[in-house]
């Protein structure tokens, strides 16, 4: 039987894929201040691979403190294009900003997972997966746009590669549950190896 874990986020998608994936677990979400912590990192000029992972271990750190001796699974994703940080839309004009930005380019979605202990890491993880996005004009972005709810679009970042997202890309590489937000596989095998 596999370690029920905690899941610090309140991501459905994420809480989903452990599901299906029947690993016990709980959500209970970090709620940490991404914005800060990615304002300051990149004043640091952080790369975008080191910024998902430490959001993805405070996250984990922060409800491994309170829940002492439970495995917490913190997590985090966010896009690379060439260097620069693109992280989820705050609204529509937003997320039509970002696919100009990523229209007709090849850009990564990074993520990365944690497991903390006691309030410290005791493994984590950073997947990536390259997407080259098709040309398309202002128009066809806009009716993408309006066939995504507003939850799917805020929950997901500004594609769902398991839905209508598929079709903005002309090449993916890498796996679908990394680019969905949470790399199973190798979690499942660091749970494997602690039963």
């Amino acid at each position: 039987m596999l370690t029920k874990i905690i899941l610090a986020s309140k991501s459905k998608v994420r809480k989903e894929i452990l599901d299906k994936n029947n690993i016990p677990n709980k959500v209970e979400p970090s709620n940490i201040d991404e914005d800060t912590v990615k304002e300051s990192l990149i004043k640091e000029n952080v790369t975008p691979d080191i910024i998902s992972k430490n959001l993805a271990e405070l996250k984990a750190n922060k409800i491994s403190q309170k829940k002492t001796d439970q495995m917490v699974l913190g997590a985090d994703s966010v896009i690379d294009l060439d260097g620069e940080l693109i992280s989820k839309p705050e609204n529509r004009d937003e997320a039509l900003n970002i696919l100009k930005k990523l229209n007709g380019k090849k850009h990564y979605l990074i993520s990365s997972v944690c497991i903390s202990k006691n309030g410290s890491m005791i493994w984590n993880y950073t997947d990536k997966a390259t997407l080259t996005m098709k040309n398309f004009s202002e128009n066809e972005l806009k009716s993408y746009l309006s066939k995504i709810s507003d939850q799917a679009l805020y929950a997901y970042n500004v594609y769902q590669i398991e839905g209508e997202g598929k079709n903005l890309f002309s090449k993916i590489d890498g796996n679908e549950n990394t680019i969905m937000g949470l790399p199973i596989e190798k979690i499942k095998e660091y749970l494997k190896e602690v039963e």
